[in-house]
């Protein structure tokens, strides 16, 4: 597919920019959030309650629909669309990062991986084209190559084989893609590596994917890193192809992304705090777990329009944790993902009307203000 990406409007004195990413089954709105159903769903939320927080594109993970319940089954019910009862665009990963992060490897060289799976120990292969044809067979609307990911910190011969392979293992999901409406994105490695991400880019540029994503960052090695990573990596990729910052993450990374080009987020914190009684407001964190809240009743957030705030009082929700009652993680869940969902909207806005710029590095440093910037190896801060 071409001519998928649209430019809209381009931020003053930086990078940023709003658009959309068209696909099959709709379209995206970038600056765009992703909120992440791992398994096929997003843990706790139905679809109806996800598109009312303005959420537009939901991310599913190759590695796990291939461990339960199988390309195979998820193919004879009708794919993943209607696995996830979702009629909107759906992004998929190639499992790669699953395979390397859930300490399952068993094997690893130039031709693909060997692993355990993490259910019963059943070892698998995968390589760049078993990859690529699972996906096509899931049927999402975007797809992405495989690619090894590297921790932080990484010694730099293991940086550079990983790119290598990277690189190679592109080429052969570029030579497999068989389902020519999804839309394949490329993976620049490379650590905090300039001359590696410099060199990744570069060569996926030349292999023409329908866009680029930044991945291997967001593993430990904390804000200011990962944004000089990104921004001196966003030269060189195409202006006209989307940008994606894979796993990333907490506003203030997410603020700063805009700003230095990326037009495509995906993280589980939302949900993930939402599950542990922590909830984004504009104000900063807040943790309803506190006996402060006993008998608050304020809602998480005074003037959210979400339906969390508009029926439930943080009194109600403390409850609802304290005595293990699954309500409690649903509301906050979905107040997260809302709360997200406005902050892109929000960023939208302010590129449109040239006061984007300002405005990021104001909140930026009130989030840093906050204890809200990660530091190297604190990217668990908010779990």
């Amino acid at each position: 597919m071409s001519n998928n990406f649209q430019i809209f409007q381009k931020g003053d004195n930086c990078s940023a920019r709003t658009g959309a990413v068209s696909t099959i089954n709709g379209v995206m709105h970038t600056p765009a959030f992703m909120p992440v159903g791992t398994c096929g769903a997003v843990k706790g939320i139905t679809p109806e309650m996800l598109k009312r927080t303005g959420a537009e594109t939901v991310l599913a993970n190759t590695y796990h629909m291939m461990i339960r319940p199988g390309v195979d089954t998820v193919e004879k019910i009708g794919g993943l669309h209607k696995l996830m009862s979702w009629d909107g665009p759906i992004l998929t990963d190639s499992g790669g990062y699953q395979v390397f992060s859930l300490n399952s490897l068993i094997r690893i060289d130039d031709d693909g991986v060997e692993f355990a799976s993490h259910v019963d120990g059943k070892k698998f292969f995968m390589d760049a084209k078993i990859a690529t044809n699972i996906q096509n067979r899931l049927g999402a609307d975007i797809i992405m190559c495989f690619d090894q990911c590297t921790p932080f910190p990484c010694d730099h011969e293991m940086l550079q084989r990983a790119v290598k392979r990277t690189i190679r293992w592109a080429k052969d999901c570029k030579d497999s893609h068989a389902n020519k409406s999804q839309l394949l994105f490329g993976i620049v490695q490379g650590g905090i590596d300039k001359k590696l991400r410099q060199l990744c880019a570069a060569e996926l540029v030349q292999m023409d994917f329908d866009g680029y994503a930044l991945g291997g960052l967001s593993v430990g090695e904390g804000h200011d890193n990962m944004i000089k990573t990104v921004e001196f990596t966003i030269p060189f990729l195409p202006e006209d192809k989307p940008r994606y910052l894979m796993g990333v993450g907490t506003p203030a990374d997410i603020i700063a992304a805009v700003r230095a080009g990326i037009d495509m987020f995906d993280c589980v914190i939302p949900t993930r705090c939402g599950r542990n009684a922590l909830a984004f407001t504009d104000s900063g964190t807040l943790r309803l777990r506190n006996s402060i809240h006993i008998e608050d009743t304020t809602p998480v957030e005074p003037g959210c329009d979400c339906y969390c705030c508009q029926n439930f009082s943080r009194a109600s929700i403390r409850h609802f944790f304290n005595v293990s009652e699954m309500l409690g993680p649903i509301l906050l869940s979905i107040h997260n993902i809302h709360y997200y969902q406005r902050l892109m909207r929000n960023i939208r806005e302010r590129i449109k009307d040239n006061s984007f710029i300002a405005w990021a590095d104001r909140e930026i440093e009130r989030f840093r203000t906050l204890g809200l910037v990660k530091g190297p190896s604190e990217d668990k801060r908010f779990f």
